[in-house]
């Protein structure tokens, strides 16, 4: 590896800077933490492009032998590099998705009656240069690889030629100003408001007949985009309404993707694997001692902790797949975390991969992730595939990192939107228990989407939402 320090840098203005190049992958602690909320990475002009849709996997359109997860091991296994400890946890690697519907590639389920195939089942593209950008001590290393050169000389030449190159287009850096909303949008439901409450009680329905303990049903909205739409526009507003530790923006051939995800789906660092499951939500007032009532509620609330512990017992059931015998744990149980608008609660559970495992072995045996699937996951995701009946497509899937090292960081595609150059969709849902009752389930997909909304919006005042051919109003 070779690194170079530069003057610190804004991560919106590096971001800006470094989308003069293709590709740009923006993963972004907009809600600093000390932990999960540390770093900002930003890379650019990928040396390679895996996608992987309808069976095919391939790399710079060239298809290449094996399917999903194993092709994407073979086009990274040429760059295996060791750890460096005195470098970020992302040196260089790939950095995008994992669609939900990649599920049911992974496990039997059933297919979904629609798709809109705005999403490949998985894309990741393959960076040699990385900008990562301390938020604790301010400092801003570069990192370049040198691949996909592997002899050492030229290794070496394009390692240092690609620092310049970077260090050259971020010297100049400059924020522009707040950029104005590009909206307001039209958003169409695939649910009536008395839809998707007679789709709570079909899964209290199955609960009561055994099938499942649980299972997470979404809104899927959907709106037309005006001409010229600025996706990464969008994204600085969503950071703006709704910070997370685990935003992202990625630019893709056709497709750009702006998340403010607050859960973390798997982090992997040598063979330490963590995962953290929300279940439960309540939202926020503005008067402080009211907030705080709210979110000591929550914590005591016997339903909410009731479907977090139920998740949590999925997961851990999960990793024991590939787990070291007796090492998965939970340090953390149904602890609670604020957010812009929004407190939850959140789980911890921890384990040791086992030595003949991988990454990628680790999303095999958990993909997708139970916090949004639901117990048993199985016939939990055939449920959800019969009520939703649109393809997920990136919702509940994953994005985030997987280091050249082995490596990986991932969140859940939550708070997300993914966008063409004509639509954009967004999806919110909620766990589904015995105990729920379907309006405030409804009203709860509707909080969880608001400050989505709202970053589309010129004013704080409530997203126009509008049914399409035999939906309701969905506000």
């Amino acid at each position: 590896m070779w690194t170079a320090d530069i003057p610190f840098v804004e991560p919106i203005a590096a971001a800006e800077a470094l989308a003069a190049l293709p590709g740009l992958a923006f993963l972004d602690s907009a809600m600093h933490h000390d932990t999960l909320g540390r770093t900002s990475t930003l890379a650019a002009d990928p040396f390679g492009c895996f996608r992987f849709r309808d069976g095919v996997a391939t790399l710079d359109g060239r298809t290449v032998p094996g399917s999903g997860l194993e092709a994407l091991r073979a086009c990274l296994a040429p760059y295996r590099t060791a750890r460096d400890p005195e470098l970020p946890d992302f040196a260089g690697g790939a950095i995008g998705y994992l669609a939900y519907d990649l599920g049911a590639t992974l496990e039997r389920v059933a297919p979904p009656a629609r798709r809109a195939d705005l999403c490949d089942d998985i894309a990741f593209n393959l960076y040699d240069t990385v900008l990562s950008i301390d938020h604790g001590t301010g400092r801003c290393r570069l990192i370049a690889t040198g691949f996909p050169e592997t002899a050492p000389a030229a290794r070496e030449a394009r390692a240092r030629a690609r620092l310049a190159q970077f260090a050259a287009l971020l010297a100049g850096a400059r924020q522009s100003p707040e950029p104005v909303a590009q909206g307001p949008l039209v958003w169409r439901s695939n649910f009536t408001r008395a839809g998707y409450e007679a789709a709570v009680e079909r899964v209290r329905d199955y609960i009561r007949a055994g099938d499942i303990y649980q299972a997470n049903i979404a809104q899927r909205f959907e709106a037309d985009l005006p001409e010229g739409f600025d996706p990464f526009g969008l994204y600085r507003r969503l950071r703006a309404t709704n910070p997370a530790t685990f935003g992202a923006y990625l630019a893709f051939e056709g497709l750009s993707i702006a998340s403010s995800s607050p859960e973390r789906f798997l982090k992997l660092s040598g063979r330490a694997i963590e995962t953290r499951p929300i279940k439960g939500t309540v939202r926020r007032v503005a008067d402080a001692a009211a907030d705080a009532r709210l979110g000591e509620a929550l914590q005591a609330n016997a339903k909410e902790r009731a479907e977090n512990i139920m998740i949590v017992d999925l997961l851990r059931n999960d990793l024991s797949r590939i787990c070291e015998p007796h090492s998965v744990q939970v340090p953390v149980l149904c602890g609670l975390e604020s957010y812009a608008s929004v407190h939850h609660l959140v789980s911890v559970v921890t384990g040791t991969l086992k030595a003949d495992m991988d990454a990628l072995d680790l999303i095999a045996a958990t993909f997708p992730g139970g916090s949004i699937t639901g117990a048993p996951k199985l016939r939990a995701m055939d449920i959800i595939t019969e009520i939703e009946g649109d393809a997920r497509e990136l919702y509940c899937g994953a994005i985030g990192a997987l280091g050249f090292t082995g490596d990986l960081d991932t969140s859940i595609a939550i708070r997300t939107v993914f966008m063409d150059r004509n639509r954009a969709v967004l999806q919110a849902g909620g766990g589904i228990t015995l105990l729920s009752e379907p309006g405030p389930e409804y009203e709860e997909t509707l909080t969880k989407a608001a400050r989505v909304f709202q970053a589309f919006e010129p004013d704080a005042r409530d997203p126009t939402c509008e049914p399409d051919a035999g939906a309701g109003r969905a506000p």
